[in-house]
Order: C-alpha cells, then structure tokens, then sequence
C-alpha cells in the first residue's frame, strides 16, 4: 500500500516547482488583466444590483399608488372627498 506521506511531499514539491515556475507569472498577469478589464466594465456587485432592485420596487409601487389617486382624484373632478 502506498504511504499517504508520499502523496503530500509530492504535492508538495508540485506546489513549490509551479510557484517557481512561469505559470505563476502568468495566472498574476491573467489575473490583474481580468481585473482590469472588469473594472473598465463598470460592474456593480451582486449586493449593490438587489438593494438597488428593491429601491426600484418601492419606486414603481409608489407610482402605481400615485397613478390610482390622480384617476380617483379625475373622475371625481379634483373634489378631495
């Protein structure tokens, strides 16, 4: 049966010959493009695009409310009663 230990001081030399390698480079540099690039994208994030949906909720049930009361308020012909 092989020993576990063999299995993490390969993964272990793995890790250390890949950090030390170019493909470390590289993902740093993919990732600083990527962030770039989403930056210049003007994303806003998950949390700001639900608290902004539920302002727009409230917004539009407020102007259907409004809308209610300005028909209530014609067809009475402007009389408050």
């Amino acid at each position: 049966m092989l020993d576990p230990q063999v299995f993490e001081d390969f993964s272990t030399r793995l890790s250390a010959l890949i950090a030390a390698s170019p493909v470390a480079d590289i993902e740093k540099n993919a990732r600083a493009l990527l962030s770039t690039f989403f930056t210049r994208l003007d994303l806003v994030s998950r949390e700001e695009f639900d608290i902004q949906a539920q302002v727009l909720l409230r917004t539009r049930e407020k102007l259907k409310a409004l809308e209610e009361r300005v028909s209530r308020l014609e067809s009475t012909g402007g009389n408050l009663g």
